[in-house]
């Protein structure tokens, strides 16, 4: 694990296992422990650069205000400062599929593939808005354990959130512990804040697959499927689960990212 100076602060940066390089993001809310249910299979074929967004993790509170754009110019920083060659395939989680989208389509030549899992690229819905910033504003006033339990049943749905104890555990514990005031400059600037990126998807010319849970309200598998359209040589997938980062604790997932891998090249 080392931290690496970027364009939105210091991040966190661990590398693990061997092969061509794959770049893992992370969802909001969470950090680099919601790959721990993949990445053992994963780090079988690819040396996997796991990276801390801005605001979570260990990481200190951002300078100021950032935008996808500025995460995906982070993300080539540290490919720099560890010497990863380029190109890398991208595998990221919401937040770190709208990062995905950015890199992808600003660098063409530095993305092999891109996946994104449950990543909504448009703007939220005034309903959506309005959830996030009653969740910001509990934050500010009374901390992240009350609350843990909302964005955890929010992220995994209620139903899989109580048959799978550990995975609510591993989601729970991700939020409480980031740093505080970077979070909620995280919410604001990538959430609450993010524009519409769907104007990017016909610039992202790597093999790209777009992962969505059939019963993710946030993320519909025919969102995703008119996105992958957009996309010259994109699909999309939908998998069992509700919740933004269920399919992160499905096992058949990784089988999924493996052969999509293995196909792209």
């Amino acid at each position: 694990m080392e931290t690496v100076p970027t364009e939105v602060g210091s991040l966190r940066v661990e590398v693990d296992g061997s092969g061509p390089p794959a770049v893992l993001w992370h969802s909001l809310f969470l950090d680099s422990t919601s790959w721990t249910r993949l990445r053992g299979n994963l780090a079988e074929v690819r040396t996997l650069i796991l990276i801390d967004g801005p605001g979570h993790g260990a990481n200190p509170t951002p300078p100021g205000p950032f935008s996808m754009s500025d995460c995906a110019a982070a993300a080539l920083t540290i490919l720099d400062t560890i010497g990863i060659a380029r190109p890398v395939d991208w595998l990221g989680n919401a937040w770190g599929g709208h990062v995905g989208v950015f890199f992808a389509a600003g660098n063409p030549t530095a993305c092999r593939s891109l996946i994104t899992i449950a990543t909504p690229l448009r703007v939220l819905s005034p309903p959506e808005r309005r959830k996030v910033r009653l969740l910001y504003e509990l934050h500010r006033l009374v901390g992240p354990r009350p609350v843990a339990a909302l964005v955890t049943d929010a992220l995994l749905g209620k139903a899989f959130r109580r048959s799978n104890p550990d995975a609510g555990a591993v989601v729970s514990a991700s939020f409480v512990r980031a740093n505080r005031a970077g979070m909620r400059d995280a919410i604001r600037s990538i959430s609450l804040n993010r524009a519409d990126s769907t104007d990017r998807l016909p610039a992202v010319v790597a093999p790209t697959l777009m992962l969505t849970g059939a019963d993710d309200a946030m993320c519909t598998p025919a969102d995703t499927a008119a996105w992958a359209a957009r996309i010259p040589a994109g699909q999309s997938l939908v998998v069992p689960g509700a919740g933004h980062v269920t399919p992160l604790f499905q096992p058949q997932t990784a089988d999924v990212i493996r052969n999509f891998w293995t196909r792209s090249g």
